[in-house]
This record gives C-alpha cells, structure tokens and sequence, in this order.
C-alpha cells in the first residue's frame, strides 16, 4: 500500500502508527506540499492534502477513515473492534479530538515549538490565549474520560493513537499534564509502543537538532 505522507502532520502520525501497531508495511511517499501535491495524489484526493492511501488504486483520505481500513485488514488486532459500543467509543474520541482538543494543541504546538523552527518568526503568546485556556479545560474532559482505563474505549483502540497525535509537540510547546495524571499516565503508555517511537521518531528528530 501507497501511502502519501508528511512527517510532521499529525494525521499522517497517527496512520503510520495504527499501520506500525498492525504490522502493516506502508510504502510511504514523503510530500512537500509547498511544492504542490503529485499529480497521482491529487487523483486519488482532488483537495491535495495528506494523508492518503493507495491501496491497488483504491484511494482513501481523511486520517481516521484510513486508520479504520487498516484496523479492518487485521480485526484480531482489536484496534477497531465489530462491537458497536466500542465502536461508538471509539468513534466518539475520535471526532471530539478532531473537533475539540486536536485545534487548540495544534495551535499552540505551532505557535510554540514549530513556527521558529520552520523560520516564520518568533512566538506569539497573544495569539494562543483562548486555545491555551481550551486545551487546560480539554485535558480535564480526557482525564475524566479515561477513569481507571489504561485505554480510552476500555482496549486499545485507533482512538487512543488519534488523541496521542495531538501530544506529540507537548514537551516543546511546554504544555504541561502535571494536572491531570490520567492523561500523563496514558501518553507514557501509549508512547513506550514500538510502533509509536518508529512513527514519531523523524518528528523527535527534527525537534531535538
């Protein structure tokens, strides 16, 4: 399978994860979409934007889409389960980050850690005041959420990798989990799996040269 990535999108972090956690092998092909998106990308999903994956022509975009196909090609792996209550779960976390805590992390990690980083100026604290105050009433909603589960929908799931995407510039950007040790204690869980340390490792990398 084809997989059209950026090492520094969240979203493709996470499918490379869920691939790295299923054995699933991805031939992937790195994208500077500054230079504009390949004309065999732009194909398989007309809004340019990564990631996508070409499975024998078969073309899917949208991060959780993608990680969900690749749960279904090796359903003992439990990471997208039949049942639909933890589907639902599953589900649930999924969109709540892409909608709520996924934004304001984002923005803040930009701000913070990769804007000086990728030359576009020094940080901006004014312009990260209302998503710095969103991602302390967040943290809080996830720290509930997770309760006494090692894992978000109770196994792990393609949910708990889409959430641990948005962490993964937290150290940088100096967004702190002191206050909620439920989160603190699922991102070291989650983060100690192979399969993560290989997906993030060009992100690490570039934040430590």
């Amino acid at each position: 399978m084809k997989f059209y990535n950026a090492d520094f999108s969240p979203n493709c972090l996470r499918v490379r994860a869920v691939a790295n956690e299923l054995g699933i092998k991805l031939d992937i092909v790195d994208v500077d979409l500054r230079k504009g998106a390949p004309d065999a990308m732009k194909a398989l999903n007309a809004n340019g934007k990564v990631p996508v994956l070409d499975d024998k022509s078969f073309g899917l975009w949208e991060s959780r889409a993608i990680s969900a196909y690749l749960a279904g090609k090796d359903p003992a792996k439990r990471l997208y389960p039949d049942d639909i209550v933890k589907r639902a779960l599953i589900d649930q976390w999924s969109y709540w980050q892409a909608i709520h805590l996924g934004p304001a992390m984002q923005k803040v990690g930009f701000e913070r850690a990769m804007k000086k980083k990728f030359g576009m100026g020094e940080p901006d604290e004014s312009k990260i005041v209302d998503s710095v105050a969103e991602i302390d009433k967040f943290l809080k909603v996830l720290d509930n959420g997770l309760g006494d589960r090692d894992w978000i929908a109770g196994d792990l799931s393609i949910a708990d990798f889409a959430l641990a995407s948005t962490f993964m510039f937290r150290d940088a950007a100096n967004i702190s989990l002191a206050s909620v040790p439920r989160v603190a204690a699922w991102a070291e869980r989650l983060e100690s799996r192979d399969s993560w340390k290989k997906a993030v490792a060009p992100v690490m990398a570039f934040l430590a040269a």
